[in-house]
């Protein structure tokens, strides 16, 4: 860790650990989805819509803070894109519930809930990584097994629509289904945004 002689702005530490906990309330919100039936997505949407705000008035706050600081714990660039790519993750869990509903889907594809689970095991790993931003330790573990993850969720997403694309749903259906498993296939790839700028921000720091 490099020596720093002058203080800096800790409480992005906070609104970091705040906007990644959220995150794991959405992702157990999507795994709430698929056992429910669809009489009950509706309140589901309505609840992860709500996370979803959360979600923006973290990422605003971190933005306000970044623009309202003089000294900040890393570069103003990687605060930004960290806050970007969390939020971002955020939008596109709630925009998938969101197409569900709206596409008044009766039956999700087979394959979808390891899809969902892969994003739940990645926002526990965001989660708990967060808090080490202060001491910059134990973050190696973290951005690794978030490859590894998301690397899982292109497989799944490839089966997907492999199982898609078998003859089973008409032309319409297939187009429903193919936009929100895409959906959550973004989502990976951010929580994949987030572990390298985690990295990047490590390896400036170290």
């Amino acid at each position: 860790m490099r020596f720093r002689l002058t203080p800096r702005e800790t409480s992005f530490y906070d609104m970091f650990a705040a906007s990644a906990d959220n995150i794991v309330t959405g992702s157990k919100l999507l795994m709430e989805l698929l056992g429910a039936d669809a009489s009950a997505r509706a309140e589901i949407a309505e609840r992860m819509r709500a996370a979803e705000h959360a979600g923006d008035d973290a990422t605003h706050a971190i933005f306000h803070q970044l623009n309202s600081s003089f000294i900040t714990p890393f570069d103003r660039e990687d605060i930004y894109n960290l806050a970007s790519s969390l939020d971002d993750i955020m939008d596109f869990m709630e925009e998938a519930v969101d197409l569900v509903v709206l596409y008044k889907v009766e039956e999700l594809p087979k394959g979808i809930d390891q899809q969902i689970e892969v994003l739940a095991r990645a926002a526990e790993l965001t989660a708990e990584a967060m808090p080490h931003l202060r001491t910059m330790t134990n973050l190696t573990e973290y951005w690794i097994e978030v490859n590894r993850l998301e690397n899982q969720a292109d497989q799944i997403h490839r089966k997907l629509l492999a199982h898609l694309f078998n003859g089973k749903y008409d032309a319409i259906e297939v187009l429903k289904l193919k936009q929100i498993v895409d959906i959550l296939e973004e989502a990976a790839d951010a929580f994949e945004h987030v572990a390298n700028t985690v990295e990047t921000i490590a390896v400036k720091e170290s």
